[in-house]
């Protein structure tokens, strides 16, 4: 019996998760020229992010009405994102929404201290990357014990991606590092990054100025509406289908204009190479909290746990 799509905005998903395999296919199979297979890697590095974006899309609100589905998804978007889906619940859904650039928020921006600002920008991933795997460690073996079926899932992805890796790397680890790993180390640099950007000189105690929205139609497509992040703080589980008409509705009226921004990639030349400022929401200049240590986010044990959707478990 095939699996039913909840929205059938999904059918798109799809096709992104079909065309990474794709990509990955022809580059190790057909061995193209350098330079057909440039920018084939680089084809291959977006899908992946692309795919990186389903996986927090599918956290929030699983892709099928079955769960044997989801539960399969996830299996399959691990090998598209690089890293067992489980657990992006960990530091996304427990760690940066309920506790949004506060300290037990391994993700946050005020972290990142560096005066030039463009390497803010691109150390982001390789500073907040311990603390997320230090979190994800510490909320596996809280799982283990509280939430078995979270936790078989979670061995399932890790052991379907470890020997999938192992075995493309005895194969040709040349091919596996350009054509595997490099794609996965974008995904998860790109899907850690945009925390960055759509929170770094927001109001984390604003209802509606705590995020930066980029609402061009063009990313929006390509990234299944990921830019509208407002709603998607407000509402977590709404589908991605779904957040243009509710920002439209019940963001934009309310939010600091400067927090719409129309282009990803503008706003990115202007914050990160020129002029290069670290400003707030409203353009004034940022002045950094005194830095504060990560605090404990994962639940104890005999705790319930917050967050609606723990992935295939939900």
């Amino acid at each position: 019996m095939l699996p039913t799509l909840r929205y059938s905005a999904d059918v798109r998903s799809l096709g992104f998760i079909v065309t990474y395999f794709g990509l990955v296919a022809v580059l190790w199979i057909a061995e193209p020229p350098v330079l057909i297979a440039v920018p084939l890697v680089i084809a291959t590095c977006a899908f992946s992010w692309f795919c990186a974006v389903i996986t927090h899309n599918t956290i929030h609100h699983p892709m099928f009405k079955e769960k044997w589905a989801n539960r399969l998804m996830q299996v399959v978007l691990t090998q598209c994102y690089g890293h067992p889906v489980s657990t992006f619940v960990a530091g996304h859904n427990l760690s940066h929404h309920k506790y949004t650039q506060q300290a037990q928020d391994v993700m946050r921006t005020t972290k990142m201290r560096f005066r030039w600002n463009l390497l803010n920008g691109l150390l982001f991933f390789v500073s907040v990357a311990p603390a997320i795997l230090r979190g994800e460690r510490q909320f596996i073996a809280f799982m283990r014990q509280q939430k078995r079926n979270w936790y078989r899932q979670w061995q399932l992805e890790a052991a379907t991606l470890i020997v999938v890796m192992a075995g493309l790397a005895i194969i040709d680890w040349q091919k596996f590092l350009l054509y595997w790993y490099l794609p996965h180390f974008f995904a998860g640099w790109g899907i850690v990054t945009i925390n960055l950007l759509q929170h770094d000189g927001c109001d984390p105690d604003s209802e509606t100025n705590h995020s930066r929205n980029f609402v061009g139609r063009l990313f929006g497509w390509w990234t299944f509406n990921n830019g509208f992040h407002t709603i998607h703080h407000m509402q977590p589980t709404l589908h991605w289908s779904l957040t243009p008409a509710a920002h439209e509705e019940l963001v934009k009226p309310h939010i600091h204009p400067r927090l719409d921004q129309p282009s990803l990639l503008r706003y990115v030349w202007a914050t990160y190479v020129w002029p290069g400022r670290r400003l707030r929401f409203d353009g004034s200049p940022l002045d950094l909290p005194p830095f504060e240590p990560d605090l404990d986010w994962v639940p104890q044990p005999g705790q319930p746990l917050q967050q609606a959707s723990l992935g295939a478990e939900s």
